[in-house]
């Protein structure tokens, strides 16, 4: 009589064919196995791991279900070029803007893939990662990459340009395979992240060179003869980025209240083109005061915009951004920087880049005494130690200005003032 009911146990605990297999591990932990679709259109055993039966069969599922809807799930046995490519087209695409993937994609097509593309990803060590870095670092970039075969030029003809990568991209090289090598541990297909153990020096910041207050004066009185002179008021007053300040609509200011709200920005994409995106990061959209210049400059802007407008007629692009094209159309970002230095140029003024109206802003309102809090929430950084970081230098000037004040109030020491009566601060 018993017989037939641990027959019928035995077949309930039989999983169908497909679903894998899972049994516990003399570890103690248990183990689910089962084939998946893997990179290359072919199919492979896999295996995850989990602390009780439960959690080891949730992950199995979990893949099994993704390679049913025909995504390839990397295997640890498989190489790290296409596990790489697995996790640009799997999860990357899903969390990263077109433009940031991109940047990615290209990193790891001429610089990762050559180096490691080859290796398991299951052999892949920390000595694998530290030569790759290495030789980065080191190996000129025409000759790695064979560039200059087809102009015949430095490496073709044996003039090396030494054209080395710098240490901030292969910090960012780093960066991009320790975020593809920490998905694979979160999948547990690797025990660790072999690239984390590597330690890359800190790159120095790139250095800036913003506007002192007399240039910034004469920048601001040249660009008030310039149809785009309410952009660059924005800009050098508030400190918005290129492309926040193309992706302002009317809608986002209130120049009644004086006030402006950012959450969009303007960026060129290869399968778009000009589009409208979120900001950078949830902390850049934020609503800030715009000084009284930048309401008046506005306030004439709009209406030379709607006499552009009323003569372009039946041409205009009704798009309701601030900053556009006499028909109506976004302002592209290339095209200001090339209007931004011609301005300079005329101006009389030395060159520098867009971005650095930004840096002007901040290191202006620095010296100015402006707590640095007010001036993160200003600019939008994320936390107030990228804000303390990029402008360290102006802080440590100021530091020094504040000690040499204080040098000078105190005199010198020995003097007649020097006196326990004349120490007692009230």
């Amino acid at each position: 009589m018993t017989t037939p009911r641990l027959a019928s146990s035995r077949r309930s605990r039989t999983r169908a064919n497909g679903d894998g297999t899972v049994y516990q591990r003399k570890d103690g932990r248990w183990e689910a196995a089962g084939y998946v679709l893997a990179p290359g259109h072919t199919r492979k055993r896999v295996r995850v791991y989990g602390t009780t039966r439960k959690d080891a069969m949730a992950k199995l599922t979990e893949k099994i279900a993704a390679s049913n809807r025909g995504l390839p799930v990397a295997a640890a046995d498989s190489t790290v070029s296409a596990y790489l490519a697995y996790w640009l087209d799997g999860v990357a695409i899903h969390h990263l803007r077109e433009n940031t993937y991109t940047r990615y994609a290209a990193a790891i097509r001429l610089h990762i893939n050559p180096g490691l593309g080859a290796r398991k990803l299951a052999r892949l060590t920390t000595r694998d990662v530290r030569t790759l870095l290495d030789g980065l670092r080191t190996t000129c970039q025409c000759c790695a990459q064979q560039q200059d075969m087809k102009r015949q030029r430095c490496c073709a003809i044996g003039q090396c340009c030494e054209k080395r990568l710098s240490p901030l991209t292969v910090t960012y090289l780093h960066a991009v395979l320790k975020s593809a090598l920490e998905h694979a541990v979160r999948e547990d297909e690797l025990p660790r992240n072999v690239a984390r153990n590597v330690k890359t020096a800190t790159p120095r910041p790139r250095r800036f060179q913003p506007f002192t207050t007399a240039e910034a004066r004469q920048f601001l009185h040249r660009a008030s003869k310039d149809q785009l002179h309410a952009l660059y008021e924005l800009a050098l007053r508030t400190g918005l980025r290129k492309g926040e300040l193309l992706g302002l609509h009317w809608e986002d200011l209130d120049l009644n209240g004086g006030t402006a709200t950012i959450h969009r920005s303007l960026q060129r994409t290869r399968s778009q083109g000009l589009t409208v995106l979120n900001t950078k990061t949830l902390a850049s959209e934020r609503r800030i005061a715009l000084p009284t210049e930048c309401i008046s400059s506005l306030k004439i802007h709009q209406e030379r915009q709607q006499e552009e407008r009323q003569a372009a007629g039946k041409g205009w692009t009704d798009s309701d951004l601030v900053f556009t094209t006499p028909q109506g159309k976004p302002l592209d970002p290339t095209n200001l920087t090339r209007r931004f230095r011609r301005l300079l140029h005329s101006s009389g003024l030395r060159t520098i880049r867009f971005h650095d109206l930004r840096h002007s802003t901040a290191t202006l309102l620095l010296e100015q005494g402006v707590d640095l809090v007010v001036i993160k929430e200003l600019l939008g950084h994320a936390h107030i130690g990228v804000t303390a970081g990029v402008y360290a230098h102006v802080r440590l000037r100021l530091q020094r200005q504040a000690i040499d004040t204080l040098g000078n109030a105190l005199g010198p020491t020995g003097t007649p003032d020097d006196s326990p009566t004349a120490a007692v601060v009230r």
